[in-house]
């Protein structure tokens, strides 16, 4: 009795380690952010008889922070790279490996940042000079795809 009791625990400890992984977008959100993170990288000047670069989804990570204007960053020259952002972190989500991400928040505005080595990066901008403002409203999924353009030469 013992060994089949043992036999069977072994077991039950198994089949679940051999169960497929979940889905990163398994969990459906109804509010939030959702979209993709892409990159374009190297040269693109437009060139005869080529077909212009696709942007691919990249692994990284989207950072919400409150409302953020550019006052209350510090800034890495006049580029779109920060190393310190004084606002208030709302929340992080990591992307896929396609760079798609969806993130559940509150109706509210907030700006989204890139997480790029050792810097953020965002480079949208509205009238105001607030940085990367995405709008969430009440019971629906805002868009924000956004394009990581720091090693793209135009």
């Amino acid at each position: 009795m013992k060994q089949i009791l043992f036999i069977l625990c072994s077991l039950s400890g198994i089949i679940p380690a051999c169960s497929p992984a979940k889905k990163m977008h398994s969990l459906s959100i109804s509010q939030g952010l959702t979209g993709q993170i892409t990159e374009l990288t190297g040269n693109q000047m437009p060139m005869k008889g080529a077909a212009p670069s696709e942007p691919v989804g990249i692994l990284t990570t989207v950072f919400i922070y409150e409302p953020t204007h550019i006052s209350q960053v510090s800034r890495m020259g006049s580029s779109p790279a920060y190393t310190a952002i004084s606002t208030k972190l709302v929340d992080s989500v990591q992307t896929d490996s396609t760079g798609a991400y969806a993130i559940a928040l509150a109706p509210g505005s907030y700006s989204v940042f890139i997480k790029q080595g050792k810097w953020f990066y965002a480079n949208l901008f509205d009238s105001s000079n607030h940085i990367a403002l995405f709008t969430v409203e009440e019971g629906k999924l805002t868009k924000a795809n956004l394009l990581v353009s720091s090693r793209a030469s135009y």
